[in-house]
């Protein structure tokens, strides 16, 4: 029972049950999820993908990707999925550091890539909407039978990169185990159903909506209303359909938005979960006034899948992360020592459990530096356990921005900003915002002699960051605040503008 595919095969006792529909209107039946996979299974093994080769995949939300996620698991080659907003130097370190043996993009981006891409030798194909692109060409002329590589739970089945403190990205290696175990562990404590239909309208190329949405449908029986953004009129108007929806924050704040957004729209779900970034307590009220729904939030990283989860059954509280999942322990350490604190005491996120990732690629020394010496993986977050034993988180101790639901690291802005002509030095903070929960903001100080223009600033940073990434506003200041140790105080920067959103 290595690969994660062979337990979703195990798990389907109707293969002419929907698995997925498309905003279309065109339905999948889970038998045709198990040959459509087929179809791409032979199409990635003739270009010569073995089990264990990386395949990158930098496409748009197409039905066409999930059948290549599901292909690369049966084939036993490990997924990398890469944000669409990546630009092609952001792409070049992944592949750079990952040496995958595929990669497939968009026809549209083919080129740019390829040009990017310099001289490294990989083979590169393509996938659109449209269902034009060369691997679909090639799928299509594949068998669809296909015998699912056998692995051990340990080896891997996907490898995310998430931002470093420093501004390297890692490489966090996940196993087809990591994924088995958590996706069974949210089946059961959700309680999903071969009767669920789950409206999945948040991207694919992150833990929420590839692992923790697609994997728990599968394993559950489940289907799912697939849906290829976050459109509100969209969203309402599928919501008869469904019984359950995962979303970011940012979702949960425009449907509120919307006075078509009530009681009677939501009669039909069972189940609303928020995760990616922190959900406030005043959204989760005025959510469940609006329609008598508390919505779950749970607690989850992309190196450990899901770790807490307000309960099912009992009282979601709001600003709470809920409790460890089954088979997940957890704990408030000091973060210094490691120590365990007791209840009350803000500390250190730690954890042990089946949905730990193996560490980062390529970087054993980081990955000793991210675990105990006893095993336990320090999140970096900060949080404590209240005395009824909810988690709480209370901070990031490595100063994560998170906006709209992805993850940006201000080392990761700074030396993009720094690396401009105009500019002297910066500081990257999170501030307070209605619709993105936190918005990414720079307060730079000019290079003497010259002038810094916000727009030109930002027009720049679009060559080197992806949007999600670029600053939505870039304050100038004659200097930054310091300490005594000459230390930048974020901490200062975030009180002085913490209203600049507010309006």
């Amino acid at each position: 029972m290595g690969n994660l595919f062979t337990t979703v095969a195990e798990r389907i006792t109707d293969p002419a049950r929907p698995f997925l529909r498309d905003s279309a209107g065109n339905v999948f039946s889970y038998g045709d999820m198990i040959a459509a996979s087929g179809h791409y299974g032979n199409a990635i093994l003739s270009f010569g993908v073995k089990p264990g080769d990386r395949v990158a995949v930098q496409t748009g939300k197409h039905v066409d990707s999930v059948w290549l996620y599901l292909a690369c698991l049966r084939a036993g080659a490990v997924y990398l999925p890469l944000n669409p907003a990546y630009t092609p130097a952001e792409v070049d370190y992944f592949v750079s550091d990952a040496e995958p043996a595929l990669l497939v993009c968009e026809p549209a981006t083919l080129e740019t890539l390829r040009a990017g891409l310099g001289k490294k030798a990989i083979r590169m194909e393509t996938l659109d909407a449209s269902g034009k692109g060369s691997l679909q060409a090639l799928a299509a002329t594949m068998l669809p039978e296909f015998s699912t590589v056998e692995r051990d739970a340990d080896d891997l089945a996907a490898i995310l990169y998430t931002s470093g403190t420093t501004g390297r990205s890692k490489g966090a290696m996940i196993s087809h185990e990591n994924l088995r175990s958590n996706a069974l562990a949210l089946v059961e404590i959700w309680h999903f159903t071969a009767g669920d239909v789950l409206l999945h309208a948040l991207p694919i190329f992150h833990t929420h909506g590839l692992f923790v949405a697609i994997n728990t449908v599968m394993l559950s029986g489940s289907s799912m209303i697939y849906l290829p953004k976050f459109d509100l009129d969209a969203v309402l108007g599928e919501m008869p359909s469904a019984t359950t929806m995962m979303g970011v924050p940012t979702f949960y704040t425009r449907l509120l938005s919307d006075k078509r957004f009530n009681r009677a729209a939501a009669s039909h779900m069972r189940l609303f979960v928020s995760g990616s970034a922190p959900l406030s307590a005043e959204t989760h009220r005025a959510f469940t006034a609006r329609t008598g729904h508390a919505i779950l939030e749970r607690y989850g990283m992309t190196e450990t899948n899901m770790i807490t989860s307000n309960p099912y059954d009992g009282e979601r509280r709001p600003g709470a992360v809920g409790f460890p999942l089954p088979g997940v322990s957890v704990r408030i350490a000091e973060p210094d020592t490691g120590k365990p604190l007791p209840q009350g005491g803000i500390g250190v996120i730690e954890l042990k459990g089946p949905n730990v990732f193996k560490g980062y690629w390529h970087m054993p020394e980081k990955t000793a530096q991210e675990f105990r010496p006893d095993g336990w993986f320090i999140t970096g977050d900060l949080g404590y356990v209240d005395p009824d034993g909810y988690f709480t988180i209370s901070g990031r101790a490595k100063d994560l921005i998170i906006s709209g639901g992805f993850n940006v690291y201000p080392a990761e802005v700074e030396n993009a900003l720094d690396a401009l002509s105009s500019i002297g030095e910066s500081a990257v903070i999170g501030l307070p915002h209605a619709d993105f929960g936190e918005a990414v903001t720079a307060v730079v100080t000019p290079r003497p002699g010259m002038t810094v223009d916000e727009s030109a600033v930002r027009a720049e940073l679009e060559n080197v960051l992806a949007k999600f990434k670029i600053p939505k506003r870039i304050l100038i200041a004659d200097a930054l605040p310091r300490n005594a140790m000459g230390k930048v105080q974020k901490n200062a920067l975030r009180e002085q503008y913490s209203g600049l959103y507010a309006s």
